[in-house]
């Protein structure tokens, strides 16, 4: 076979490119062929020389390569896409928020009024309390003066403010009337939503004399099983200013909470538990929170009454524990009642916080009742437990003061033993 001889100014292997463009001279000699390569690619430009030698370094088709180059620029040019729409989109608030800022002609008394936008004075500012949008409550008021009975109607509540965080509330309303406060009402729970309709009635003994000096008070509070309830607003009336010709009913926006609070007299967290089977009620009391300080240290010697009251008597009653110089006791104290099914229906749950003295008499800190005659959180509580037989339900209670709660339930004085009563009947039948 003849061989090829390539001229000595060629410094590296032909590759096929070279082949290709080689300058093939062909002598006399029948066994050998010149040629000559052009120089010009491998000395020319020394930026293809060191592009070519990177690619020859990637282990990879040429195609893919080309490919990779490819995505990544259409990469680049996608974000700097995004950059300028992005930089688009500021010119045109920055161009908006001029706009906002430009005076503004409102023609006043004489037509000639200019008024430009300009930063409001800081006691101009809402910090999110008075300004806020709390909702509408619709009320009604009729006051008969034969009977001497003033009755709050609650019918329905608009637009309340969202307080848990799925954009909605639990609201409830608590009816009550200063300064005097004996009875306090209030109506049912009405669960995620921003619109009830309650349509309830609350009824109130008061002289016209005292109708002129009272305030009715109503505020709607967002229910929380395990915390404090929420308030969301309140309307408060002067009885003095309304006209009782005729009956009123009206929608008025909740205002803020006023400061002047009704006295806080602590909470009180326990668990009930009914088994219809074998007729048995547990109640459990967990813990109590910032009780009244009666002793001279600022604390209290708490402990708690459980007391039953069927057909509003005295019935059975039993007490926890005595935690010493505290305002937040804990007991977690179980105590079971037979009650059975046909009397858990007139059956009434007093709750009460003493305060223990040992010199001299023992001072209610607070109260509470659940059961029947109950109202509110607490008839809601009681009804949870019935709904939800052999299963413990434990929320929160504020507490009350003992003469709001004795004048609403009116218990009478306790049950005969029927032991007694049969002796007795001995006794008198001598």
């Amino acid at each position: 076979m003849s061989p090829i001889h390539q001229q000595p100014n060629s410094s590296q292997p032909l590759s096929f490119m070279d082949l290709a463009a080689a300058n093939f001279t062909v002598t006399d000699h029948p066994t050998t062929i010149t040629f000559t390569t052009s120089a010009t690619n491998t000395t020319g430009n020394p930026a293809a020389n060191f592009f070519n030698d990177l690619l020859n370094k990637i282990p990879l088709p040429r195609w893919a390569v080309y490919t990779i180059f490819v995505a990544g620029g259409l990469l680049i040019l996608l974000c700097c896409l995004c950059i300028c729409i992005k930089c688009c989109c500021k010119g045109k608030k920055k161009k908006r928020q001029k706009k906002k800022d430009e005076q503004i002609n409102l023609k006043g008394m004489d037509g000639k009024t200019t008024t430009a936008l300009v930063q409001p004075d800081v006691g101009d500012v809402d910090y999110g309390s008075t300004k806020k949008q709390r909702g509408k409550l619709l009320y009604s008021l009729d006051y008969n003066a034969a009977l001497s009975e003033l009755t709050v109607g609650i019918k329905q509540a608009s637009s309340l403010k969202a307080m848990d965080i799925g954009g909605s509330s639990d609201p409830y309303v608590k009816v009550y009337i200063c300064p005097d406060k004996s009875k306090t009402y209030e109506t049912k729970v009405f669960r995620s939503t921003l619109n009830p309709v309650y349509n309830e009635q609350f009824t109130f003994q008061l002289s016209k004399s005292t109708l002129l000096k009272s305030v009715v008070v109503m505020k709607v509070f967002d229910f929380n099983r395990f915390s404090k309830h929420e308030i969301i607003g309140e309307l408060r009336l002067q009885l003095c200013n309304v006209d009782w010709n005729h009956v009123i009913e009206e929608w008025q926006d909740l205002a803020e909470p006023a400061k002047f609070e009704e006295e806080n007299l602590g909470e009180i967290c326990f668990s009930l538990r009914y088994v219809p089977t074998a007729s048995k009620l547990t109640v459990v009391i967990l813990e109590a929170k910032n009780l009244k300080g009666m002793d001279v240290g600022g604390c209290s010697d708490p402990y708690v009454k459980v007391q039953l009251a069927l057909d509003k008597r005295k019935w059975k009653k039993r007490k926890t524990s005595i935690k010493r110089k505290t305002l937040n006791p804990y007991y977690n104290e179980s105590f079971t009642f037979d009650v059975t099914f046909e009397q858990i229906q007139r059956v009434n749950l007093v709750i009460s916080v003493w305060d223990h003295d040992d010199i001299s008499r023992n001072d209610a800190l607070g109260k509470i009742f659940l059961g029947c005659d109950a109202t509110g959180n607490q008839l809601r509580h009681w009804a949870d437990m019935l709904s939800n037989p052999r299963r413990p339900v434990a929320q929160w209670h504020s507490l009350l003061s003992a003469e709001q709660v004795n004048s609403t339930l009116t218990l009478k004085k306790k049950i005969p033993i029927p032991s007694k009563l049969v002796e007795n009947t001995r006794w008198s039948s001598k």
